[in-house]
């Protein structure tokens, strides 16, 4: 609680509020020390376990900035439609391409049907 005593007092906005803190002016010397270890810590939230809502942003960014161990083996489990698709995506890419192949596809054959 605060200790709102004369002999306590500290000038400035808040007229003369002082928390306890014993652990922190133990190695103040001088009632001087001590009025400026009080001034700083009036008002400041002690307890970091605060309840806070989470917005979009901050998912965002906790999603984009999180770290990632680059040694760790990433594993992709596929469907096996996925699988059929993502083998003949790698089939086309990897397929060899000759000039043969080139020249047959460039001069093929190609006939026009009139529609009736």
């Amino acid at each position: 609680m605060a200790d709102l005593g004369e002999e306590n007092k500290v000038s400035g906005v808040f007229g003369g509020v002082e928390f306890n803190n014993n652990e922190q002016n133990q190695n103040v010397n001088t009632n001087n020390d001590v009025e400026l270890a009080n001034i700083e810590n009036a008002g400041t939230i002690r307890n970091n376990n605060l309840p806070v809502k989470r917005g979009f942003w901050n998912k965002f960014k906790a999603f984009w900035l999180q770290d990632i161990d680059w040694n760790k083996e990433i594993k992709v489990e596929l469907t096996p439609y996925q699988q059929k698709v993502e083998d003949e995506i790698n089939d086309f890419l990897h397929q060899e391409i000759t000039w043969d192949k080139v020249h047959d596809f460039l001069f093929q054959e190609i006939s026009f049907r009139k529609k009736n």
